[in-house]
């Protein structure tokens, strides 16, 4: 297995608290992943809007790009029992629920993990989040291909947003 990769994380049912609200986020992917790139290219930075629900047990982020077309619904579910987050999303264009990364926080800092399929091969997925202070957060995706290490492909630095104006569609 990858360094660090578990699926026995815990965390606590207030996790996500940081996260509800609006969010501005610049974004960066690696141009090509699991090839050994090293070139880094600015994404579009979307609007991420989030609510809670179940008293804090689920967050709903809905993410928009800047022409306010949606670009993928993320689900944080709080098992209480194992005491665990199960991370999901939606794809827009499929509606496709994806494979969850489970885990939590220990501080400021959450890591989730998880497997998927990356063009038909099958990867390892490690999320990141960590909680900056009240106005700053950052995200970041990792794949091991190989079982071995971990190839960081995909970062997002979140700024708070107003909510009237960034989540309110036209």
């Amino acid at each position: 297995m990858p360094p660090g990769y578990s699926l026995a994380g815990t965390g606590g049912r207030q996790d996500f608290d940081f996260l509800a609200g609006a969010w501005t986020t610049h974004q960066r992917r690696l141009k090509t992943r699991g090839e050994g790139s090293t070139e880094w290219v600015d994404a579009p930075s979307n609007v991420h809007c989030a609510r809670q629900y179940l008293d804090g047990l689920t967050t709903a982020e809905e993410s928009y790009s800047p022409a306010k077309s949606i670009t993928g619904l993320f689900l944080y579910l709080f098992d209480l029992q194992k005491r665990q987050w199960s991370l999901y999303w939606i794809d827009p264009k499929s509606g496709n629920l994806g494979s969850p990364l489970v885990g939590g926080f220990a501080g400021n800092r959450g890591t989730f993990y998880g497997q998927d399929v990356d063009d038909g091969r099958p990867v390892k997925v490690r999320y990141a989040w960590t909680k900056v202070d009240n106005d700053h957060a950052r995200w970041e995706q990792a794949f091991s291909f190989d079982g071995r290490t971990w190839e960081t492909n995909w970062t997002a630095e979140f700024t708070r947003a107003n909510s009237v104006e960034v989540c309110t569609r036209k």
